[in-house]
C-alpha cells in the first residue's frame, strides 16, 4: 500500500508552519523511498488564505539542494485556514507534479490535522502517512 513516512521532526516542523500563519502555509517534502529526509518551507508569495504559491528563489534553492543530496521531491504541503479538509478544485486543478503527493493541513478541534493525497487527472486519492519517531 502507498503511503508517506514522514519523520517526527519535519511532521511538527510542518504543524509548527502552519500554526504560525494566517495565509496558507506552503512547502516542500524532500526524501529517499517515500521516507522524508528534509523539510523545506518556502513562503506563499500570494499572501492569501485560500491560495499559494511557492516563493521562485526558494523553490528553486530546495531543488537545487535535492539534487546535490539526492533526494526526490516526495510531497508538496500547503494549508487550508478555512478549509477544506481535502484537495480545493484549484489544488486539484494546478496540481504540476505527477507522482508527487500533497500533504494538506486543516483546522480540526482548535488545532491543526492533515492528510496526504495522491492527485492524477484531476482527482485525489488519500494514502497512509506514517510519523516515525526518532529514538
Amino acid at each position: 500500500m502507498e503511503r508517506l513516512t514522514l519523520s517526527e521532526a519535519h511532521y511538527q516542523a510542518m504543524l509548527a508552519d502552519v500554526r504560525q500563519r494566517t495565509e496558507e502555509a506552503c512547502g516542500i517534502i524532500a526524501g529517499i523511498e517515500g521516507r522524508s529526509c528534509s523539510l523545506f518551507v518556502v513562503p506563499n508569495e500570494l499572501h492569501s488564505q485560500s491560495r499559494f504559491r511557492m516563493q521562485a528563489e526558494e523553490q528553486i534553492a530546495a531543488f537545487l539542494e535535492m539534487e546535490r543530496q539526492g533526494w526526490d521531491m516526495l510531497a508538496i504541503y500547503h494549508s487550508h485556514p478555512a478549509g477544506p479538509d481535502h484537495p480545493s478544485e484549484t489544488d486539484l486543478a494546478e496540481h504540476a507534479y505527477p507522482g508527487v503527493y500533497s500533504v494538506i493541513w486543516y483546522p480540526e478541534r482548535g488545532d491543526w490535522a492533515c492528510r496526504v493525497y495522491r492527485i492524477i487527472s484531476g482527482k485525489a486519492e488519500q494514502i497512509d502517512m506514517v510519523i516515525e519517531s526518532e529514538e
